[in-house]
């Protein structure tokens, strides 16, 4: 039997009739389209009941959910509103999705808590497909539609829709649909396809724009939850050589017309799918590359490759616009003097991008004094890099302290959108749950946890109040040295805004001993404001830090160099000056030669470094027979895993006093109480792909 609406409900829908505000009068599009839906719950309440414009027929489903019903346009349609007319069975949450090829579908409406009766929604979307898709039911029936109907313009673009660069010389605006859009943004760290877990966090900061370094079929997912959420995204493409060293590759911009039309292909086909995307913002194209440049030539032939690159930039961007009118075209670099190139070789850009960080209140006038022509966002700012600050007094760079970096946000923030109708805002460094040593340089949230920069770019942007920040650190003390294996203690000072109770722990980085970025947990003992853990077993200088946790997810993080020497044994080291003889020598190679003398000199900075195989062996000559209670065995990065220690009296015969199979670099202080005229190190096996490499072989009499 077909239900009839009760009074009420016509009541209703006249009602709501009246009070709809007026509009341009889009044109309908759904009204007798094929429409197709997940289920119907009888032959009398087909998909189609819902799109024949009769009030008294209507699609319902079975009663379970999702359901979801769809509305073929016909060809490719500006979508700029979409009704929807329940029956009593209605859905409670739902999204309006739209679809290029009914298969692959992009958020343009997310609703919850909805009521059901007359609901209309001005939308801003691009697709043959539109899709109501409902997650959620309002009672035990499945959902039910008297209509659904869509407006907008078949095969156009709704006027004043689509992303703008307007204005003129120093009074530029970018709009978004017709609306100014001040780009309140951070750079994306966490995988794509997590985007909608962290959406309601960054809505709470205030961001309405995310940016990317590369754009493929994986970025799909940002791009519906950021477009669900009310926020855009600018979609990078990645060039080579990238951002200086280790970005991967030194392209020939003059002759390598392979790689520019391979890239050129992948341009084109991301931008022709993600082009009526409404989660897109606006096309990136390379970053940093013309400074990275130097990294792969010099001279004059540099100077050619940066202008053969900024007319790629341009041919990129020339194809981009030529498949997608909506959305502007730039190219980010990490100097503003980067802009002279493109100011000459690439004027199809509609605006510029810098990433710039302790120089980022010097872009104004670097654009005034270039006498540039095109307004700028910023892509990549925070706290000063690793690269901007001075050494400390171990001769690494001074990392900024927690309350230095949550200024860095604040004053990069208060620069930029101070250069009035020329930039349009920025994307700062970093979102991303990242937990190394370039995340608690600059991530906002490393491991997931909030730090005061996080607060700072949510007051810079507008976001919500928070009602709890993080512990601020005040001061923290270490040594200048420490002996490899000893007691390290770290004084602190720390108060927690909220009165909450302060939780420490810490960790250390090596990254100047061995260039890695991970971080290595590291017991400690709290006793008040002293912190006392063990320090680590390799030489060199190591990053320290000590992280301050409120329990209510917030952290405070302070970090300082500390470098590691070997422990000075008691007695005497009577192998000092010795004559010495290897089995091999590294020769060549930088720093080289690496004798076997160096390990006996008595200086923690010259090794032995011997050929990659195995066996190799260091030989000392005492002198005469001499009896000895420790050996000290200081490695560089390449150990010895296996090896034994042995005397003997002519230099011939040796018999072991000490071996091992496990060993694992750092210092290995072995007590051992042996005679003999020469002691030799042999080794078996090696620890790494290398050689073996000894700083010292210290033989002590006690």
């Amino acid at each position: 039997m077909v239900r009839v609406r009760s009074i009420c409900t016509v009541i209703a829908v006249l009602l709501g009739l009246a009070v709809l505000p007026a509009h341009a009068a889009p044109t309908l599009l759904s009204q007798g389209k094929p429409a197709l839906a997940s289920s119907a719950e009888n032959g009398g309440t087909p998909a189609s009941a819902a799109v024949d414009g009769n009030g008294d027929t209507r699609w319902s489903s079975e009663w379970s959910a999702p359901q979801w019903l769809r509305v073929d346009l016909g060809a490719s349609s500006a979508v700029s509103r979409v009704e929807l007319d329940w029956e009593s069975a209605y859905a409670t949450a739902f999204e309006i999705q739209v679809s290029a090829d009914g298969d692959s579908w992009q958020p343009i409406r997310s609703v919850t808590g909805a009521t059901g009766g007359r609901q209309g929604y001005d939308v801003t979307g691009t697709g043959r497909y539109v899709r109501v898709n409902a997650t959620q039911r309002a009672n035990g029936y499945g959902v039910s539609l008297w209509e659904f109907r869509v407006y907008g313009t078949q095969g156009g673009v709704v006027p004043g829709t689509g992303v703008r660069v307007t204005g003129s010389q120093g009074n530029w605006q970018l709009t978004v649909d017709g609306q100014p859009w001040v780009v309140k943004g951070l750079t994306w760290g966490p995988p794509a396809a997590d985007a909608a877990r962290y959406m309601p966090e960054l809505k709470s900061l205030g961001v309405n724009t995310l940016r990317t370094w590369g754009t493929d079929a994986s970025t799909r997912p940002l791009l519906d939850a950021a477009a669900a959420n009310g926020l855009r995204v600018i979609n990078g493409f990645w060039l080579q050589p990238g951002g200086g060293p280790g970005s991967g590759g030194c392209v020939n911009y003059v002759t390598d017309a392979q790689y520019k039309a391979d890239v050129l292909g992948q341009i084109r086909q991301w931008v022709t799918t993600y082009k009526d995307h409404p989660g897109v913002l606006m096309w990136n194209v390379g970053n940093e590359s013309i400074l990275g440049l130097q990294n792969c030539y010099s001279g004059i032939e540099l100077e050619t490759q940066r202008v053969e690159y900024a007319k790629y930039v341009n041919e990129a961007a020339r194809a981009i616009h030529a498949i997608d009118t909506n959305h502007p075209v730039t190219n980010t670099d990490a100097w503003t003097g980067a802009w002279v190139y493109l100011k000459a070789h690439a004027p199809d850009l509609d605006l510029y991008a810098v990433n710039s960080y302790g120089n980022v209140c010097k872009v104004r006038q670097d654009w005034i004094s270039g006498g540039y022509t095109k307004p700028y966002i910023l892509t990549e700012a925070g706290p000063a890099g690793e690269w901007e600050v001075p050494n400390d007094a171990n001769g690494v760079p001074a990392e900024p302290t927690d309350v230095q970096k949550r200024d860095g946000y604040t004053q990069a923030w208060n620069c930029i959108v101070g250069h009035t109708g020329v930039a349009f805002g920025g994307t700062l460094f970093h979102y991303g749950t990242e937990y190394d040593f370039g995340a608690v340089w600059f991530n906002l949230t490393p491991a997931g946890k909030k730090r005061l920069s996080f607060y700072s770019v949510q007051r810079a942007f507008g976001g919500a109040t928070p009602a709890n920040t993080p512990p601020v650190i005040s001061s923290m003390t270490v040594p200048q040295t420490v002996a490899a294996g000893a007691p390290l203690t770290i004084d602190v000072a720390a108060s927690d805004p909220n009165g909450d109770a302060i939780s420490w722990s810490a960790a250390f980085n090596s990254k100047y001993v061995d260039n890695s970025g991970g971080l290595a947990s590291a017991s400690v003992q709290v006793n008040g404001n002293r912190l006392t853990t063990t320090a680590p077993d390799r030489l060199g200088v190591w990053k320290v830090y000590v992280m301050a946790e409120d329990g209510r997810g917030n952290i405070g993080i302070e970090t300082r160099s500390v470098r590691v020497v070997a422990p000075q044994p008691s007695g005497v080291n009577v192998a000092q000056g010795k004559p010495v003889t290897a089995s091999s020598y590294q020769q060549v190679g930088d720093g080289a030669p690496f004798p076997p003398s160096n390990a006996v000199d008595g200086s923690g900075t010259s090794r032995w470094a011997t050929d990659w195989a195995d066996p190799q062996w260091l030989r000392v000559d005492l002198g005469a027979v001499t009896t000895f209670q420790h050996v000290q065995l200081v490695w560089e990065g390449a150990f010895g895993r296996a090896y034994e220690i042995q005397v003997s009296d002519d230099g011939t015969d040796f018999r072991s006093v000490h071996g091992t199979t496990t060993g694992n670099g750092g210092v290995d202080s072995i007590d051992v109480t042996a005679t003999g005229r020469y002691v030799r190190l042999h080794a078996t096996q090696r620890g790494t792909g290398w050689g073996y490499s000894l700083y010292e072989f210290g033989i002590y009499r006690r």
